[in-house]
C-alpha cells in the first residue's frame, strides 16, 4: 500500500487505504501506528470494503506539532473526521485501539453524521464525566508509580524513550502483551521510578510480531520521536473543558467491544474491572468479545479471533 496525505488545515495525515466499498477507518493508539491495524487492512479489504488507517498526528508519517495544545481530543477527532470526509461520502465505520478507541468514539459523538457505527478494542466507552482524568490518577496512584502520571514531565520521559528505540519499544510491547506476566505494565514500582524500569527486554520477542514489524515501528519513532506521542497524555487536562457538551452522553450508533482477557488496561483502576460492562455507556450495544490469554495488542496479539468479532458486529449492522 502506498500512502496518502490528506489535509486537515495545516496538519498533514499520513493515511493507508486497501478495497473498496463502505469505508472502515482505523484509528491506532500509544506508541504505535496505522501499521498496526495491518492484518484487519488485509482482511477486510478482501470482504467488499474500503479499509483505511491513518498515523495520528504526532506518529509516523503524520504532520507533529509541538505544542501540548495541539493534542487535545477535539484535535484528534477532527483529524478523523477530516480523513472520512476525504475518503468518503457515505457515513464510515470507526475501528479504536487504545487511545484510538477514545479518539473514535468521541470522533462519533461530534461528528454523529459521519460515522455510523464504532468498534472499540482494548479500552471500553465511558461518557465524559467532565473530570481531569489526570486528578483521577493522582487520587489513585498517590505513592506509587503510573506511567501516565510520569509522562506529564516534560522532556524527561523523552530522553528514556529515546535513549534505545528499540529496546523501549520491545519493553512496552512485552509488558503490556499477554505473554507477560499478569499485570505486568502495572507491578508496584516507587514514585520516582523511570517508565522503563523493571520492564523485561523479552529474548526472543514473541512471535506475533515479527523481527520486520518491530523494524517498522522503530523506524518511525527513530524518525519522529515520542514527544508526539507523550503530548496525548499531557493534553487530558485540557479536555475536562474542551468537551463539556459531551458530559453524559451516551454512544448512540451501533458499538462493540474487544479487548485480551490478559489486558492490563483491566485493572487500571485498582480493585476494578473496567471490562466488567463494557455496553454502559452505549445506546446499541451490539456485545463484548474477550479473547482469552491475549493482552493490549488485541488486534496484532490475536489477530484471527479480532477479525472473527469484528466480523460478527459488521454482520449485525
Amino acid at each position: 500500500m502506498q500512502p496518502q496525505i490528506i489535509d486537515n488545515g495545516p496538519i498533514q495525515l499520513q493515511v493507508f487505504s486497501k478495497g473498496e466499498g463502505p469505508l472502515i477507518l482505523c484509528v491506532h493508539g500509544w506508541p504505535e501506528l496505522a501499521y498496526s491495524w495491518r492484518h484487519q487492512i488485509d482482511h477486510f479489504s478482501g470482504r467488499g470494503f474500503q479499509v483505511a488507517a491513518l498515523d495520528v498526528r504526532g506518529y509516523g508519517g503524520s504532520s507533529k506539532p509541538q505544542a501540548i495544545s495541539d493534542y487535545s481530543m477535539r484535535q484528534l477527532t477532527a483529524d478523523v473526521a477530516a480523513v472520512a470526509r476525504s475518503l468518503s461520502d457515505a457515513p464510515a465505520i470507526l475501528f479504536g485501539h487504545d487511545w484510538g478507541a477514545p479518539i473514535a468514539y468521541n470522533t462519533a459523538l461530534l461528528f454523529p453524521d459521519q460515522f455510523k457505527a464504532v468498534a472499540g478494542l482494548s479500552v471500553p466507552f465511558t461518557p465524559f464525566s467532565g473530570m481531569n482524568s489526570l486528578e483521577l490518577w493522582q487520587a489513585l496512584y498517590p505513592d506509587r508509580f503510573f506511567y501516565q502520571l510520569y509522562i506529564q514531565q516534560e522532556g524527561i520521559p523523552e530522553a528514556e524513550a529515546e535513549a534505545d528505540i528499540p529496546g523501549t519499544l520491545r519493553r512496552i510491547y512485552y509488558a503490556l502483551s499477554g505473554d507477560a506476566p499478569a499485570d505486568e505494565w502495572l507491578k508496584p514500582k516507587p514514585a520516582d521510578a523511570g517508565l522503563l524500569d523493571e520492564l523485561v527486554d523479552p529474548q526472543p520477542f514473541p512471535a506475533w510480531m515479527s523481527e520486520y514489524d518491530l523494524q517498522v515501528y522503530v523506524d518511525a519513532f527513530s524518525a519522529g520521536g515520542f514527544r508526539g506521542p507523550f503530548n496525548r497524555y499531557r493534553a487530558q487536562v485540557l479536555d475536562s473543558t474542551d468537551l463539556t457538551g459531551l458530559q453524559g452522553r451516551k454512544l448512540t450508533q451501533p458499538t462493540c467491544f474487544i479487548g485480551g482477557d490478559k489486558d492490563a488496561v483491566r485493572h487500571m483502576v485498582p480493585g476494578a474491572d473496567i471490562y466488567a460492562d463494557p455496553g454502559s455507556g452505549c445506546v446499541d450495544f451490539r456485545g463484548s468479545t474477550l479473547i482469552p490469554g491475549i493482552g493490549h495488542w488485541v488486534q496484532q496479539e490475536a489477530p484471527a479471533a479480532t477479525n472473527s468479532a469484528l466480523e460478527d458486529f459488521l454482520d449485525s449492522l
